[in-house]
């Protein structure tokens, strides 16, 4: 018994191990030379939890979606879905003009500027400032008294040779009297002959200078030599005045009528042409700068003889009444150029006409409240509509969600009214295709 109890008796360094709650109870007494240490805690395994955290993710998303379902599917049920909601205009058929736009200025027929052809002290300014003067108006005095003194000094060189060429006509004729009764020589006859030659020249030069100095006296009162307006007054009275001198007196600038310069690309050049040489007038209207307001409306009057080779372009010049002065010398206008007037064209809204980069085209909007796209060519255009070929009128086009179109969606024209009148339209084009895939005549008409 004893050699039993020695072989399970357990090695004097060796440690024994027990659970925790035995060092809880003092009565468990060990061997001496034996140390009692505590077990770990169990370990608990962490995969368990990620699959059941993973199993409530997935089944609060099958709910959620559950949800989300049926929400959608009782919408659908109580409002379906509507198209794109666009509005629509009708393509008529009508006239379009054909302008040229370009940028121009006015510029007056005639400007004259005034300078001092005389010196002397300004006498006297008649106008005012911005006045509008006629023909033959007083501007400016000039002191007159030096130029009245030499046209008396002419005047008397003149009385007092015409005084001898006289003398000397009277004496020539009692020679040619002597001589013709031989009682002179032929000599002294052919001298006196020459004698009123030379006063008939005195006599000239004398009427000469007599012109000179009334000339030079006429510029002593100046007056306007057109209807225009006056700029700013540049000469006081008291002012001294010289011949010859740069400085202005007065510059007028003729209004009344007036023209408008503006360039014209060379490629325009010539539809231009072939209407001038039919004899056709051509209209020109100029407009603000902003192109909203027209100012004026004239007539094309003529064109520059050359190209400007570094631009490209031509002057044209068009000439307007301007009655009520609405054009001003050196504005800047806007100037378009009728040049031609299709007449019962295709007119498509400006608004529905779209560009994909290569072609111009629109959607259709048929009868089944579906949009097709339908190619276009356009030859011009205006503030509302352009003019195109490739489509017949009375089809209704969509004019705004572009956004959400394309061939065959669905749409939703806004306002009742406007869905009424886009079917009965497209009825009516269907109308016209079957007359004409019969041989009739086309039925649609200018709206």
């Amino acid at each position: 018994m004893a050699q039993a109890n020695d072989s399970v008796r357990p090695p004097d360094d060796a440690t024994i191990e027990t659970p925790s709650h035995a060092q809880d109870h003092p009565q468990l007494l060990l061997p001496p030379g034996h140390e009692l240490k505590a077990l770990p805690p169990p370990r608990r395994s962490r995969k368990w939890f990620w699959i059941t955290l993973a199993a409530l993710v997935l089944l609060a998303f099958l709910i959620f979606r559950g949800l989300r379902g049926g929400n959608a599917s009782d919408a659908g049920k109580k409002a379906p879905a509507q198209g794109a909601a666009i509005t629509v205009a009708q393509v008529k058929t009508g006239d379009m003009n054909v302008y040229i736009e370009a940028l121009g200025t006015v510029t007056p027929i005639n400007t004259v500027t005034i300078y001092s052809q005389i010196t002397g002290r300004v006498m006297a300014v008649y106008y005012r400032e911005g006045q509008i003067v006629h023909q033959g108006d007083p501007l400016i005095d000039i002191d007159p008294r030096p130029y009245e003194a030499t046209l008396a000094q002419a005047q008397g060189n003149l009385d007092h040779d015409r005084g001898l060429l006289a003398e000397a006509r009277i004496d020539l004729q009692r020679y040619q009297t002597a001589f013709a009764k031989n009682a002179i020589a032929r000599q002294q006859l052919e001298d006196q002959e020459q004698i009123v030659v030379q006063y008939e020249g005195t006599v000239k030069a004398d009427q000469g200078t007599v012109d000179y100095d009334q000339t030079q006296l006429s510029y002593c009162h100046i007056v306007s030599t057109l209807t225009g307006r006056v700029g700013l007054r540049l000469v006081d009275p008291g002012n001294t005045i010289f011949s010859g001198s740069s400085s202005t007196l007065v510059v007028i600038t003729q209004l009344q009528p007036i023209t408008v310069v503006f360039n014209v690309s060379e490629d325009d050049l010539a539809q231009v042409q072939k209407q001038l040489s039919a004899g056709h007038k051509l209209a020109v209207a100029a407009f603000d700068r902003a192109a909203e307001k027209q100012l004026a409306a004239g007539t094309l009057t003529s064109l520059d003889n050359a190209v400007d080779t570094t631009t490209g372009t031509i002057k044209f010049r068009a000439e307007f009444p301007n009655s009520k002065l609405e054009l001003f010398p050196n504005q800047f206008v806007n100037a378009r150029l009728l040049v031609n007037t299709l007449r019962q064209v295709t007119l498509v809204p400006l608004a529905a006409v779209q560009h994909n980069g290569t072609s111009a085209f629109v959607y259709v909007v048929n009868a089944d409240n579906t949009v097709s796209v339908q190619n276009i060519t356009e030859l011009t255009s205006d503030d509302q509509s352009t003019a195109v070929t490739g489509m017949n009128s009375g089809v209704n086009v969509a004019t705004s969600g572009f956004d959400r179109l394309e061939n065959g969606v669905q749409v939703a024209v806004r306002g009742q009214a406007a869905a009424q009148k886009s079917t009965a339209a497209q009825k009516g084009a269907k109308s016209t295709k079957s007359t004409r895939s019969t041989g009739g005549k086309t039925a649609g008409k200018k709206q």
